[in-house]
């Protein structure tokens, strides 16, 4: 399952059966992004590269997807945290990523324009 579609099935499930899949997918998912990252600091290895600056926007998304899904990334996944957070310290990244909390509300006003709140 793709990133995007497994992030948006659990921002947009309701509670219940149909959000426990969704987090069951989405979990499965960074799971098997933590198996190619293994022990590496990032996907290419020791250098910061393409695969790296395809999924780190994710990271943006992480907050809403963990309140709106409750749940806590972290707890299933922590290297793919550890790993969002060595990529925060590169300065392109950092000055480039929405911040958590807009995209928080953003959610929030879909989940509501969609009938879900």
């Amino acid at each position: 399952m793709q990133v995007y579609e497994a992030s948006k099935r659990v921002w947009t499930s309701t509670k219940g059966e149909e959000r426990e899949a969704a987090k069951k997918d989405y979990f499965e998912t960074f799971k098997i992004l933590e198996g190619e990252l293994g022990d590496k600091p990032y996907f290419g290895g020791e250098t910061f590269g393409f695969v790296d600056l395809s999924l780190i926007p994710f990271y943006s998304w992480f907050y809403a997807i963990e309140t709106f899904g409750e749940f806590n990334l972290e707890a299933e996944c922590p290297k793919i945290i550890a790993w969002a957070k060595r990529c925060l310290h590169k300065e392109m990244v950092a000055k480039t990523l929405q911040d958590e909390k807009k995209v928080y509300e953003l959610v929030g006003q879909l989940r509501k324009l969609q009938g879900l709140e």
